[in-house]
């Protein structure tokens, strides 16, 4: 865990460069679950290789909770019925989709990553009212402009360490009201419309998306290459960041 919370974020004229390993060994005792219900209770660590969604009550991962490539944990929302406490690190590979957290505002407020949340090319993250005490890195993804469509809701979180999302392509994508203790560097994100439209039109951007908005980072804000470019949006109730560091690119504004 502590190998990856030295993640080194490079920043050399205005990329973003960091490698993410996707292969991870399981540890001896694990627990897989290829389709159904996760049951609550205590995990040595555990793989999600399907369609999977937790049952209720309280789930414990004492060190790495993995969702495979082309797997899917709370598919389309985190659980509002479950507390999670992983111990390591969260891993999403190729095509994953992982749901953590809770979308309901009045539910409990509990679920926990003491290490980071990493993903490596996921379809989509839904993160919401979670508790991230590493880093929140997120590199390429999503359906394109023809694939599957999906969107991108990363929504009253704390992260005490830094958020990188870079390189994904999909529905709507956002970054609001969390709390980040570091830097937030948000790049290269598209949002197509995709076949939502009639007649479709094949590529054609979400003017609504790249919202950046009522977070508050205790260092640098970093916005480039978003499609369309980041932006507070009134209409969606959006405020401006409050930012301990520098506003950089298309969030100088923001």
């Amino acid at each position: 865990m502590r190998k990856l919370r030295s993640i080194v974020l490079l920043l050399a004229l205005g990329t973003l460069i960091f490698v993410v390993s996707s292969a991870v060994a399981a540890r001896p005792g694990s627990t897989t679950c290829s389709g159904g219900t996760i049951a609550a209770g205590n995990y040595s660590s555990l793989t999600v290789t399907g369609a999977c969604m937790f049952g209720g009550g309280t789930v414990t991962v004492r060190h790495n909770l993995v969702v495979a490539a082309g797997a899917s944990l709370n598919d389309h929302a985190a659980s509002p019925l479950t507390t999670v406490h992983v111990g390591g690190n969260v891993l999403v590979g190729k095509g994953g989709v992982l749901g953590f957290g809770t979308y309901n505002p009045a539910a409990p407020h509990n679920s926990v990553v003491d290490g980071n949340v990493i993903a490596n090319q996921p379809l989509s993250l839904y993160i919401s009212f979670a508790t991230i005490h590493g880093n929140l890195i997120s590199h390429g993804g999503g359906g394109g402009v023809s694939g599957e469509f999906r969107n991108y809701p990363t929504k009253d979180n704390t992260i005490d360490g830094n958020a990188v999302i870079q390189g994904w392509t999909g529905g709507w994508i956002g970054f609001i009201r969390n709390h980040v203790g570091r830097n937030v560097i948000f790049s290269n994100n598209k949002s197509v419309i995709n076949g939502l439209v009639d007649p479709p039109v094949p590529g054609q951007v979400d003017p609504d998306s790249s919202e950046v908005m009522t977070n508050v980072i205790g260092r640098n804000l970093i916005c480039q290459g978003n499609t369309p470019k980041a932006q507070v949006n009134p209409d969606d109730g959006g405020q401006p960041n409050t930012v301990g560091g520098r506003k950089i690119g298309q969030c100088a504004g923001l």
